[in-house]
């Protein structure tokens, strides 16, 4: 495979795939933006962006992909469903991804799956969280997101496409700066659950940057990465800083990790009636103290953060309030 110059990129209207179609018209790729529903109006005026209006959980849908793929090198798949419903994550994460599967012919490949996939119930408070760490299974997994993640990831590696499976953490930018890795609200007030590790975050520009320059790069193969910054804050400094910035959360109760956890082991004989935070599996997932390096992710594609987590912060914040 030659130069990349044309690519698809599913989900395209989507958070993440709106800034990875920037990205790539930026590098003077032109794009096929496969979407389900509106697009950007601004797209209309780029000659470089064609708009596939695609439902990929359609049987019909390989037959339409494999028209629109005519002229593309490689794929980003960023569709998928991002909530808890069972029936949803079936139809727009797994059956969209086999449909997708269905209609490629050697492109290259870029999945943008999640570090969710990784069995925190296996690994220790102040461990590191790297590719190698133990996986969860989609049969046993913790919650319907991450049993699609790895359901996705197992039906690309049912295939000998070469394939970037890229795991980001938390993806955050303007518009959408908090996240779920913190605590949790009563009421007015934001209880913070104090964990002394780092937030496993990843700007939308970071992670876009690292999709297209993915779908440019020869994997070799089929390989896994880890998608964080590289300047990533703790629980403590994110909230001072947005509190600072973005002027809430402005009561905040602070929870040590133990306590919380010596709790919700407490309350284990409740078992899935209880909510997320206090079952022991997705606490641990969201809010177990680790540290997260990116080493192998510069290593096999380079980059960088673009500013530090501070300034990225003041940046997002001023552009979602405009």
């Amino acid at each position: 495979m030659g130069a990349v110059t044309r690519m698809m990129i599913t989900g395209a209207a989507g958070f993440v795939g709106r800034s990875a179609v920037a990205e790539a018209r930026a590098r003077g790729i032109d794009v096929v933006a496969v979407v389900r529903g509106t697009a950007p109006d601004d797209w209309r005026t780029d000659a470089g962006i064609t708009l596939c209006r695609c439902d990929l959980s359609d049987p019909d849908s390989p037959a339409t992909l494999r028209q629109a793929l005519s002229g593309t090198q490689a794929v980003i798949h960023a569709a998928a469903h991002v909530g808890g419903d069972l029936r949803a994550h079936a139809a727009d994460t797994a059956r969209a991804t086999r449909h997708l599967i269905a209609a490629l012919d050697g492109h290259r490949l870029v999945l943008v799956s999640s570090i969710a996939v990784y069995d925190t119930m296996r690994v220790s408070p102040g461990d590191a969280l790297t590719e190698d760490s133990p996986r969860e299974t989609p049969e046993s997994a913790r919650d319907a997101y991450t049993a699609a993640k790895l359901r996705q990831e197992a039906l690309v590696a049912d295939t000998d496409l070469p394939a970037w499976l890229l795991r980001p953490g938390a993806v955050w930018g303007p518009g959408r700066t908090w996240h779920a890795l913190m605590g949790f609200w009563a009421s007015k007030v934001f209880v913070a659950i104090r964990a002394d590790g780092l937030l496993p975050l990843v700007h939308v520009q970071s992670l876009a940057d690292t999709l297209i320059t993915a779908a440019c790069t020869d994997p070799g193969g089929q390989v896994a990465l880890n998608v964080v910054g590289d300047d990533l804050p703790t629980r403590a400094a994110f909230i001072a800083q947005h509190r600072a910035l973005a002027g809430w959360p402005r009561l905040v109760l602070p929870m040590p990790y133990a306590v919380w956890m010596g709790l919700a082991r407490m309350l284990s004989p409740l078992g899935a009636r209880l909510p997320g935070l206090l079952q022991e599996r997705i606490l641990r997932a969201r809010l177990m103290p680790l540290s997260y390096p990116n080493t192998a992710l510069r290593q096999r594609l380079g980059g960088h953060d673009h500013a530090a987590f501070d300034q990225k912060l003041a940046d997002a914040i001023r552009e979602g309030t405009q």
